[in-house]
């Protein structure tokens, strides 16, 4: 059929009810999470004072696995 070559492919992409293009977005934000949790531990202490965190913020943060998510995006 005509039009059906996009549906087809998604279709073969998909793995237990998980897009190929959300599965995308998960490893895009995983990675954004990453980098936030590196550029707030390279921050200096009065940095971190001046947003209100400390450095056991920053600790508690940084030991977090990638996949834990706070913002649950």
């Amino acid at each position: 059929m005509k039009g059906q070559k996009g549906f087809v492919l998604a279709h073969r992409f998909a793995w237990h009810g998980v897009s190929l293009r959300h599965l995308l977005q998960r490893i895009v934000r995983w990675h954004e999470l990453r980098r936030e949790r590196i550029m707030l531990a390279g921050m200096s202490d009065e940095a971190l004072k001046d947003i209100g965190l400390s450095r056991a913020d920053v600790e508690r943060e940084t030991v977090r696995p990638f996949w834990d998510d706070p913002m649950h995006k």
